[in-house]
């Protein structure tokens, strides 16, 4: 959800998330119930500039707000955007974001050894004022100072019962955004936000688990996985089994992530998985596009409501 070359104005962001819900608009159209959940990194990002640059003055904004934030900002945005593009379509359907809370657990090593890099590199006297609000940086040498936070392994969806209401009355979902907002739940019940980044593609699979979705589709800008990444024998795969894409051994930094949320959401439901290009979404949905991860011995071409 930015411009070229990463951009991320508010102009090219309220494009790029118009691109974006042409091509879900499609999918509505032809039948599908659709929850849309998405990405925020660029967002983020810029919230965590804002917080460096006025942090000797206002304490910084912790990351479950950065992602409440977020996620009410991208979704006012689809909403417009899906809005515009159901109506050019004849299609009356309404669109609602949630804002969305995903329990992870308190107890997760992560919390005590943060390794999940976020953020800008900034010199040592930028990142000191930081570090005594109570972030932790790393010295990463010549390149400088870089922010880490914990990366929990998402849980629970903990608004999934609002989500199915509003989806069996007819909505289209924006939820879950960002991964959802990190919730842990204390000794007496009760749910607070920690400083934590969770796995937008992890917390999609187990949003699909929860919902009992027939299908779980990864849009990205790649138009397939491939084997023999790094090497000069590349090729895509147009299906895979959990334990095929699994072995390929994908960095975290690309296509891992999305691979293994496909394999997890492949062996709880028995059904498929795809990860393929955005503007393929309904080739990728009918199997004819993108790769397709399912159980062995699963139909890879099924439909999907």
């Amino acid at each position: 959800m930015t411009g070229p070359g990463g951009s991320a104005t508010p102009l090219d962001q309220d494009t790029a998330v118009a691109a974006a819900m042409e091509h879900v608009a499609d999918l509505v159209k032809a039948g599908v119930d659709v929850v849309l959940t998405h990405g925020n990194g660029p967002q983020v990002g810029n919230l965590l500039v804002k917080n460096e640059l006025a942090a000797a003055v206002v304490p910084p904004v912790p990351l479950d707000w950065c992602g409440a934030q977020t996620q009410g900002t991208i979704g006012f945005l689809i909403m417009d955007a899906l809005d515009r593009a159901l109506a050019q379509r004849g299609v009356d359907r309404s669109v609602a974001t949630l804002v969305t809370r995903t329990r992870v657990d308190g107890a997760d090593p992560g919390f005590a050894r943060p390794t999940k890099p976020i953020g800008r590199y900034l010199p040592a006297e930028e990142a000191a004022p930081l570090i005594e609000h109570g972030q932790t940086w790393e010295d990463r040498g010549a390149r400088g100072w870089r922010r880490v936070v914990a990366s929990p392994d998402p849980l629970e969806i903990l608004d999934v019962p609002a989500i199915r209401v509003l989806s069996n009355a007819g909505y289209v979902v924006v939820a879950a955004g960002g991964g959802g907002i990190p919730v842990v739940r204390d000794d007496d019940g009760g749910l607070r936000g920690v400083e934590a980044v969770i796995d937008k593609d992890l917390a999609a699979a187990l949003l699909a688990i929860q919902l009992d979705a027939h299908a779980l589709m990864l849009l990205t800008d790649v138009p397939a996985v491939v084997s023999g990444w790094g090497t000069a024998d590349v090729r895509p795969l147009s299906s895979a089994t959990p334990d095929e894409v699994r072995r390929l051994g994908l960095p975290a930094g690309s296509m891992g992530p999305k691979v293994e949320a496909a394999a997890r959401f492949a062996e709880a439901t028995g059904r498929r998985a795809m990860i393929g290009g955005l503007a393929e979404a309904a080739q990728l949905l009918a199997g004819d596009a993108g790769t397709t991860i399912a159980p062995a011995g699963a139909p890879v071409r099924t439909e999907a409501t």
